[in-house]
């Protein structure tokens, strides 16, 4: 089973390119962040035509996240729990960031986990060094926190699952072409790489790194400077798997070339094979 996470970057300008990289690419599931698109309008015709079963979890114009599976999807929920007073205004977090369903293979099923984590840029911090609470600091350290209790819920059920999406996490130095200029970045501080290795100590293996540990492989470049030219880039989308699915990875690749695409999303597809 070949299942792909992508961050479109708005389904109304990308819907084009992601119906050719889905002829081209055939994956079986695919989990899509920042759709930015309400329920209703998301274009879901022109993915049922190739095939694929549609689920969203969206919002206007901001975030939004959606499965489109060939096979069907079961149990299918949104919103990651403990959410309740935790937004930034201290009501409850209603954004749309989370969405879950499993995928029966032909060698039994997988829990599909599709995430899109807050940004957390600016880094605001009180004179203490720590992030100002209410923040968007804050709230992606508490939305991984979430993840992390999330994980913990999955792992004691002992059956395969992965968390895949745009973490907004550069997990290493060789992450990013130039580390240095992310020091101070929500996505590099070590607060923030701190709640990944939390995730990756629960047990989950990070997909990517198993079958490729060279620098230089990234899925996120900038539209400014000839980003993509120079490959200066870095790695903020992540495979995690759950070790009952990480015994079935058979491969783990960036379609880097969808980036040089016409009208591209700044992110490029990262995908994985599982024997399931």
């Amino acid at each position: 089973m070949k299942i792909a996470s992508f961050n479109i970057n708005g389904i109304k300008a990308r819907a084009g390119a992601l119906v050719d990289w889905l002829k081209e690419a055939e994956p079986d599931v695919v989990i899509l962040q920042e759709i930015k698109s309400l329920d209703e309008n998301f274009p879901r015709d022109l993915f049922e035509d190739l095939g694929y079963n549609v689920e969203t979890h969206g919002q206007k114009s901001f975030n939004g996240v959606a499965l489109l599976s060939k096979r069907p999807l079961e149990d299918v929920t949104r919103g990651l729990p403990g959410g309740a007073g935790m937004g930034r205004d201290h009501g409850d977090d209603v954004e749309a960031r989370y969405i879950e369903a499993t995928v029966s293979g032909e060698k039994g099923a997988i829990r599909i986990c599709g995430l899109y984590l807050p940004n957390g840029n600016p880094v605001e911090l009180t004179p203490e060094g720590t992030p100002v609470p209410g923040s968007k600091y804050d709230f992606k350290l508490k939305w991984f926190a979430r993840l992390e209790a999330r994980a913990k819920a999955l792992l004691a059920l002992e059956a395969p699952f992965l968390m895949a999406g745009d973490y907004n996490l550069i997990p290493q130095p060789e992450d990013a072409k130039r580390p240095e200029a992310w020091t101070e970045d929500a996505l590099f501080r070590l607060e923030s790489r701190t709640a990944f290795r939390r995730l990756t100590a629960l047990g989950l293996t990070d997909a990517l790194r198993v079958r490729n540990g060279a620098p230089g492989l990234y899925t996120f470049w900038d539209y400014q400077a000839g980003a993509f030219q120079k490959n200066d880039g870095i790695r903020i989308d992540h495979v995690l798997l759950s070790p009952q699915a990480a015994d079935r990875l058979t491969d783990c690749q960036i379609d880097a070339h969808t980036r040089a695409k016409d009208k591209p999303s700044d992110h490029v597809p990262i995908w994985v094979e599982l024997d399931i």
